[in-house]
């Protein structure tokens, strides 16, 4: 098996996303978007949830699984040629990716909640960002058990460990820590 890594952004109160499922304005950032560009590029494959997306230059170049309920186990995307919707409960996530066409990929998954929990067992990293004086209240969690734990607590508990915080925007104040795997 390849790396797995995750993705998110998220502001101060641990969501992602409003109550809509859209992320706000208040939550982008170009230095994050170039630093979650780079780790996509640096991935054999996607993974996400129906309301997830990326829209970088090369997303629609990337291989990627789209997780839905709507789906026994695995049927090609309706509308993109390189994508796969893909049930948990009906295949595994190794038959998801041969069945893909990259086997042992490196994997950067992106979200939603449900999605980013679904590997906290088996991330190599996961990169948290954190865009500071953001709050979104009713919002969408990154981790199902946020609000009532912190989106650093949950991933502690899942054997993850911080590096030091890495500044992207000096100006904004938003920054990233990458949480990894003491071992394999």
């Amino acid at each position: 098996m390849g790396r797995i890594d995750g993705y998110a952004i998220v502001s101060e109160d641990g969501m992602l996303a409003n109550a809509h499922r859209v992320m706000p304005d208040s939550l982008k950032s170009e230095a994050d978007a170039r630093f979650f560009e780079a780790g996509l590029d640096a991935a054999d494959a996607v993974v996400h949830g129906r309301h997830s997306q990326e829209d970088q230059a090369r997303s629609h170049l990337r291989p990627r699984l789209v997780l839905t309920r709507q789906v026994a186990a695995l049927a090609q995307h309706p509308t993109n040629p390189r994508a796969l919707l893909w049930n948990p409960g009906g295949t595994s996530f190794e038959q998801a990716l041969n069945a893909l066409g990259v086997e042992g990929a490196a994997v950067g998954v992106i979200g939603g909640a449900e999605v980013f929990a679904l590997f906290l067992d088996r991330y190599d990293a996961f990169h948290l960002s954190r865009a500071p004086g953001v709050r979104i209240p009713g919002g969408r969690p990154v981790f199902p058990e946020v609000p009532t734990r912190t989106p650093e607590e949950v991933l502690a508990a899942h054997g993850l460990l911080a590096d030091p915080v890495q500044m992207l925007d000096p100006k904004t104040g938003v920054s990233v820590v990458s949480w990894r795997r003491a071992s394999r």
